[in-house]
């Protein structure tokens, strides 16, 4: 495919042509009370003379800031305008505008499946601006729509390439990693939009959940392991302080204990630490050995 390239059209200024304009037409408008005295030829080059600038007065535009207008003479690309104000141009260039400004995607949720196969719904948020007028308009046919359904394919494509969550650590996923995915996103969108013309600013997960049909089940997975996770971290704060409260008694000296000793009391107090409810205490009369 042919890339077109975008090059710089300054056009003449436009308060300046209309000067020029209005002081031609006084001078065409002087001559109209002569009009009836003129020979043949004076009348054509006169009408003519009208002719020409009525033409001449279609050539003026206006521009925006951050706005462009890609000129074309008949089909042949001629140069973009970037410059913001009141222009004038050859009459016979079309002018093609096309907005510079940040725009936004919000795109449509879709359903995929994840690096696991876990069938899940999932949809983005592209900022993007047109840097190249000219492929924007001539290398694509309509580069809105353009940017539109090849960033759903983008983001397929990464939401295949990694899980829903991650089981383990330092694993990428899209629902932890948010900034290593929005940047891979970014990347691939850019690619897969960049012979248009368009830069991609930014790119974004805005929606991410299970499918319906797998939702109520991944929940009650994600629950478990959670109470896996709050269990881990019970377990290791209670043996942290077992050994701080042995690692005490014998500082101290408070009474000597052998390792059937040393085991009960860990066996105890790991109880009353790790357990999900209040410990009741029990007297014993006896000792360990009887």
């Amino acid at each position: 495919m042919n890339t077109t390239r975008e090059r710089d059209n300054k056009p003449f200024n436009g308060w300046l042509m209309l000067v020029v304009l209005i002081v031609a037409a006084l001078a065409l408008a002087s001559v109209v009370p002569d009009l009836p005295l003129m020979g043949p030829v004076a009348l054509v080059a006169w009408a003519t003379a009208t002719t020409v600038w009525a033409f001449l007065m279609g050539g003026f535009f206006t521009l925006q800031p951050n706005m462009g207008a890609a000129l074309t003479l008949f089909g042949k690309y001629k140069g973009t305008a970037k410059v913001s104000g009141f222009h004038w141009a050859n009459p016979l260039f079309k002018k093609n505008k096309v907005t510079l400004r940040a725009q936004n995607l919000d795109g449509a949720t879709i359903k995929v499946n994840d690096l696991r196969g876990n069938p899940i719904e999932i949809a983005l948020v592209v900022v993007w601006r047109v840097t190249d007028t000219a492929r924007a308009l001539f290398d694509v046919d309509d580069f809105t729509s353009y940017v539109s359904i090849q960033s759903d394919a983008a983001l397929r494509q990464v939401a295949m390439a990694y899980p829903y969550d991650s089981f383990e650590e330092g694993e990428l996923s899209l629902r932890g990693s948010i900034d290593e995915i929005s940047e891979m996103l970014s990347k691939t969108v850019q690619e897969r939009i960049v012979k248009a013309g368009i830069h991609v600013e930014e790119a974004r997960i805005n929606h991410l959940a299970y499918a319906p049909e797998i939702a109520g089940a991944m929940l009650q997975r994600q629950q478990a392991e959670a109470v896996v996770a709050a269990r881990h971290r019970i377990v290791e704060g209670a043996v942290s302080m077992v050994e701080m409260a042995l690692k005490s008694v014998e500082d101290q000296g408070l009474v000597n204990l052998d390792d059937e000793r040393k085991a009960a009391m860990i066996s105890n107090l790991l109880v009353i630490l790790c357990g999900d409810k209040n410990a009741q205490p029990v007297v014993n009369t006896g000792t360990l050995y009887t």
